[in-house]
């Protein structure tokens, strides 16, 4: 198993690429340590003699779903290939529509516009400062730059300059691309040039566009001009794609949010490559991300900053970028470009095919929490972020095509409770003994109460990040006593983690206030701004609220929860339990749709699947109660539980329903392969289900009789009323051989002697 090398992360990088402790992807080699990568599958150029190894298209697939494509061994979606444009050449040189900024100092006029119905000029001066502009390119065809690349036409006009593809003369075939300046005499441009040269240059990522060097030109008729030298990326901008008339061949049929999140994946897999160097990419929109292959670049470095410049002119497309006043105000940072990708990714997904389930509910929070107004909301780095949108992506899959992608949860530790409220227990005595008998009763299909739910919730995985997160394993659980006792005299106990492990260790004591006061105890820790969207305050906050009893105001609190998080299943758990537990007797609609999200991912989570069972028989519907029962694994150590619950949701009695001959056919044949007492045919727990199954057939068995399709056999005789009788007596007899006290064995012999069929004597 792979540590994590990030500096004080103690994790280990799971299978999908990801640490399972600080959550952030896997660093991989440096460039000259990076083994080869597997060739590609499309046909390649030649490349120059000192370029580095040949990047792949797409890595390789592990396991597919047929028919939706595959998935690679991050777990993310193969891309469909994208073939090479036959003609990327531009012919339109007309300046920009509505003109560009004028790059004077201090200038905020806009030139390049036409006025009183004449066209806009390709150059001159800015009516304002004077500074001269111009829109027309510098090279043409045939262009020789540096003795070393012959131009071959314009890509396209880039915010802050051309953009040419050119040929290697050095390397036959092998393509280039030249980035220029839109004008020579714009100072800015110039240093802007110049600092894309320092900073570029040295970025070596599989999904980030390669800078191979700086050449300088000097035109016959013009001044000397300095050229970014990058590899061309032969495929089509995002935009272009989902703009396409064959963007649906290419997918076969309309792209879906699947790929949309491997998009987001791997923007913010450079990304975060990028932020980890001390850079701010600043202007991501789908024209600057480019899919060729099957394998996705992103260009266009032109508005690249250090992070913390607030010197430098910003360069960003206000469509995709926070508002103007907030980037004035506090600058470009991480958040900021995160911003960005939300911004990019919702783009996208207005042109995906509709998707069923919860996942397109969790992505529109996920993009409102890129996209917040407030900074101290949105995603702190892009490896939280790229962590949700995977997320999301296996509940997608799961949803969409019946994927089972089980995978450990990075924020909450795992939780063995199957909150079955019961469904899946064997009758105890009192289930006789303390009613007043003579009839069965309905079947117990309520959720679990509030404080056991409150109590079984697993618990969040401390921020590594918090100076006492590797101490808090150490604390004895049962004794926050002698924790809260050192908090003033150890100054490193004195963090947010440890206030909300007290608060976690006072509730399960019972001891609620105290409780409440660590959490206001982690709220001053955090300061009362990053507090207010910290997602783990609203957690224990819904927790205390649900042991309570206030299940309304602990859906609130899991809601925020589910907003910070989007792509976790805990969240949606604890929704789906509110809303259950408010719907009272009635199905809720809303619990089953979270229930549902969380069981079709990992069929390791029954909670789930003994809430959707409880949904399907508050609808009356046993058959689809039944199927998702049978869907726990054999390996699930709630496995007889819900075998045991099969049973009883078919021999009992719903809502007044009786069961059918069928349902009665289907328990006689589950109930002698299920492990109870160690196999034994006269063990209690057994016992005690057969008794409630006959009892059951004799008080439901219909006036005209049970007909045909009974199941006539050992476990209810042949259906007639005096062998149902017969056999409930018996069973009443096997009970109270079981009862502890004299009371309980009286009231059992009583209901034997009252099931017992006349006789003439």
């Amino acid at each position: 198993m792979i540590s994590c090398v990030r500096p004080g992360c103690a994790g280990h990088i799971m299978a999908t690429g990801y640490c399972d402790t600080c959550g952030r992807r896997h660093i991989e080699p440096r460039s000259e340590e990076r083994p080869a990568v597997a060739p590609s599958a499309a046909p390649r150029r030649t490349a120059p003699p000192d370029t580095s190894a040949e990047e792949s298209p797409g890595p390789p697939a592990v396991h597919a779903v047929a028919g939706v494509g595959d998935l690679d061994q991050h777990g993310l979606v193969v891309l469909p290939e994208v073939p090479v444009p036959d003609d990327v050449i531009m012919t339109d040189f007309r300046p920009p529509t509505g003109g560009r900024r004028c790059r004077g100092e201090g200038c905020t006029m806009t030139v390049g516009v036409g006025y009183g119905g004449q066209p806009a000029r390709d150059t001159g001066r800015c009516p304002r400062c004077g500074t001269p502009y111009s829109f027309v390119p510098q090279l043409k065809k045939d262009d020789v730059v540096a003795d070393h690349y012959r131009v071959l036409g314009c890509l396209a006009r880039g915010g802050l300059g051309w953009v040419y593809l050119a040929e290697d003369t050095r390397a036959e075939g092998y393509r280039v691309v030249l980035k220029a300046q839109i004008d020579a005499h714009d100072a800015l441009a110039r240093r802007t040039a110049v600092e894309e040269r320092r900073s570029l240059t040295d970025l070596h990522h599989p999904d980030i566009v390669r800078i191979i060097t700086y050449a300088d030109h000097t035109p016959p008729d013009g001044p000397p001009t300095g050229y970014l030298v990058m590899d061309y990326i032969g495929g089509r901008s995002l935009q272009q794609l989902f703009d396409a008339d064959d963007v649906e061949r290419i997918f076969q049929g309309r792209p879906r949010l699947d790929h949309v999140l491997t998009y987001g994946c791997k923007i913010l897999g450079a990304l975060e490559y990028m932020h980890e160097r001390g850079l701010l990419y600043c202007d991501m929109k789908p024209a600057n991300v480019i899919h060729f292959g099957r394998a996705i670049k992103v260009i266009d470095l032109g508005a690249v900053r250090a992070i913390g410049d607030r010197s430098s002119r910003y360069v960003y497309t206000a469509a995709y970028a926070p508002p103007e006043e907030e980037i004035e105000r506090r600058g470009w940072h991480v958040d900021s470009d995160l911003y960005t990708v939300g911004m990019t990714l919702q783009a996208l997904f207005r042109g995906t095919e509709p998707a069923r389930g919860l996942a397109p509910d969790s992505f529109r929070r996920l993009i409102d929490r890129a996209v917040h107004p407030e900074p101290r909301a949105r995603f702190r780095s892009a490896a939280e972020m790229s962590r949700q949108l995977w997320e999301v992506l296996r509940e997608f899959r799961s949803l969409q095509f019946g994927e089972q992608l089980p995978e450990s949860s990075t924020r909450f530790r795992a939780t063995g409770a199957s909150l079955d409220a019961g469904l899946g227990a064997i009758p105890a005595l009192d289930h006789w003994t303390a009613g007043p008998g003579g009839r069965p009763r309905d079947l117990d299909v309520s959720p679990p109460p509030a404080a056991e739910v409150a109590g079984a919730l697993p618990e969040p995985v401390p921020d590594p990040d918090d100076g006492a997160a590797l101490l808090l394993d150490s604390f004895p659980p049962d004794a926050p006593d002698r924790i809260a006792r050192q908090w003033p005299r150890e100054s490193r106990l004195g963090t947010p983690e440890t206030a909300l492990w007290l608060c976690r260790a006072y509730l399960r004591k019972g001891e609620r206030e105290q409780a409440e006061s660590w959490l206001a105890e982690a709220e001053t820790q955090l300061g009362e701004r990053a507090a207010a969207h910290d997602w783990r305050i609203a957690w224990h906050r819904g927790v205390l609220h649900l042991s309570g009893g206030q299940v309304r105001q602990a859906g609130a609190a899991f809601d925020a929860v589910h907003r910070a998080l989007p792509g976790e299943y805990v969240p949606k758990l604890a929704l789906a339990y509110c809303a259950e537990h408010e719907a009272g007797p009635r199905r809720s609609p809303r619990a089953m749709r979270f229930y549902e999200a969380v069981w079709k991912r990992d069929f390791a989570h029954t909670a789930a699947a003994f809430g959707l069972a409880r949904g399907h028989l508050a609808a009356g519907d046993r058959d689809a109660a039944v199927r998702v029962l049978d869907d726990v694994p054999a390996t699930s150590r709630h496995h007889d539980t819900a075998r045991i619950a099969a049973v009883r949701v078919r021999a009992g009695v719903l809502y007044g329903s009786p069961p059918t001959p069928a349902d009665l056919r289907d328990a006689a044949r589950r109930l002698p392969g299920l492990s109870l007492d160690g196999g034994a045919a006269d063990g209690e727990s057994r016992a005690r289900l057969v008794a409630e199954v006959r009892e059951n057939a004799l008080h439901c068995r219909p006036e005209q009789g049970w007909g045909p399709q009974f199941p006539a056999g050992d476990l209810l005789g042949p259906g007639d009323e005096d062998s149902l009788r017969r056999l409930l007596e018996h069973s009443f007899r096997q009970l109270a051989a079981q009862a502890r006290t004299a009371g309980e064995h009286g009231r059992l012999l009583d209901l034997a002697h009252e099931v017992r069929p006349m006789t003439a004597f």
